[in-house]
């Protein structure tokens, strides 16, 4: 009678948990290994005291696809943002609205300082000349350029670039030189058009929580406090016979941990980038890192910034302040206790300046944007630096990236650095995996 086979996948963030839903779903006997005491890999919630804190700035976005196939959207209790944001520098705040999401907001959509209305008019034609591509074909399409290149191409203006797209896709894609590739901005364009951005009422972490959920009911089993030392391809075929290393249907795979060892039929690294490259030895593995610093600050009761739950952008190109501050229990009441209103923060890149350095800077920032108001109680509560938030992507990036299938043997990768960076990266590049293992296996 033939056995069941067996994969270990290595990682419990968002790619390792998709791979395992998938291949337990499949028939396969599936032990995920994660280093740290919970899943999540870079999508997590720190819970203290009453509040949440997610790891960096994070959301969701409702309409990527692998989203949508994924994940059960209801049961995670969205609390979606308002759609636009607003834009901020010394002594001036305008909000930019989107008309068609917002109809009642089409005055002041209409009068925004900040953005012509030659510029309104381009966002418009740029939105329609989007809607009916599909999300596969913003990858795959021939050429490609910087976002900056792409929208001087298409008319916008320079007050445009600096004071919404630098701020505004520079969380996006912690890049406020707009140098990352277009296709990262159109996809993200279509998804903001077409979907909500939110975050779960539990905060971020509710969903790699959800997804190993989902993994255990299909029959995987979940190991943490398991970091693993090495992957590596055993010459032993299942027949005994003369083996193709190479050839995934030949070799099977022993996965090390400081306390266990694996035997396997194959194996998923679904590790961040910097380790799966050590693991499998992938140079095209990417590892020129994007990071930023995400402060979190407590205000007290009903003294928040007032944006009707819209991001808040720093529209000044020379301020040493925050890329956009984030109403945070405006939009999800339930990251503050009830008396604190909540607030955060994020700083593009490594910063040298010490967390209090940095609390002052976006207060007096504040303080700027908002010159009727006073800031009492304004108090620093969290810091998250992350020096490997995304991978770089500049201009036809996605060429360089590996597959699934590039490790030798019968090992595979997962991870956003195998599609693009994103939470619709990390979920389709696990479903990818778990295909490529299932049918090699079944071969």
């Amino acid at each position: 009678m033939k056995s069941t086979p067996r994969v270990v996948v290595v990682g419990g963030g968002l790619a390792g948990l998709v791979a395992a839903r998938h291949l337990a779903a499949g028939g396969v006997d599936v032990t995920l290994t994660e280093r740290r005491p919970s899943v999540g890999g870079r999508v997590r919630t720190t819970v203290r005291d009453g509040y949440q804190f997610d790891d960096g700035f994070q959301v969701l976005f409702t309409a990527y696809p692998a989203v949508r196939r994924e994940l059960d959207l209801e049961a995670l209790d969205l609390r979606p943002f308002a759609p636009g944001a607003t834009i901020a520098r010394d002594g001036h705040r305008s909000p930019l609205v989107d008309p068609l999401r917002v109809p009642r907001a089409f005055p002041a959509a209409l009068f925004t300082p900040d953005v012509t209305f030659g510029d309104k008019l381009r966002v418009a034609r740029l939105r329609w000349a989007l809607r009916n591509r599909t999300f596969d074909e913003f990858l795959e399409s021939p050429g490609d350029s910087s976002i900056r290149a792409y929208l001087r191409e298409l008319g916008f203006s320079d007050r445009f670039l600096e004071r919404f797209a630098a701020p505004f896709y520079g969380g996006i894609t912690l890049d406020r030189s707009l140098s990352t590739s277009k296709r990262i901005f159109e996809y993200t364009f279509k998804a903001l058009s077409a979907g909500d951005t939110a975050v779960p009422a539990a905060g971020m972490g509710a969903i790699p929580g959800q997804l190993a959920a989902f993994a255990e009911t299909e029959g995987a089993t979940i190991e943490t406090d398991a970091a693993v030392e090495s992957v590596s391809t055993d010459v032993a075929s299942r027949s005994g016979t003369d083996v193709d290393s190479s050839n995934p249907t030949d070799a099977t795979v022993v996965v090390e941990t400081d306390d266990v060892s694996y035997d396997a039929d194959a194996a998923v690294v679904a590790t961040d980038p910097p380790t799966a490259r050590s693991l499998t030895g992938v140079d095209s593995i990417p590892t020129d890192a994007r990071g930023c610093v995400t402060q979190y600050y407590a205000l007290p009761a009903d003294s928040g910034i007032g944006s009707a739950r819209r991001i808040v952008l720093n529209a000044d190109p020379d301020s040493a302040g925050p890329n956009h501050v984030v109403p945070t229990s405006e939009v999800a009441p339930e990251y503050a206790p009830e008396d604190v209103t909540l607030i955060s923060a994020t700083y593009l890149g490594d910063r040298a300046e010490t967390d209090e350095k940095l609390a002052e800077t976006t207060r007096r920032t504040l303080e700027s944007w908002y010159p009727e108001r006073t800031f009492d109680g304004f108090s620093l509560e969290h810091t998250d630096r992350i020096p490997f938030a995304q991978f770089a992507q500049p201009p036809d990036f996605h060429a360089g990236l590996p597959d699934v299938c590039d490790p030798d043997g019968p090992v595979y990768l997962a991870g956003d650095y195998t599609r693009w960076s994103s939470i619709q990266g990390a979920m389709e590049s696990g479903r990818q995996a778990a295909k490529a293992v299932l049918e090699d296996l079944s071969g």
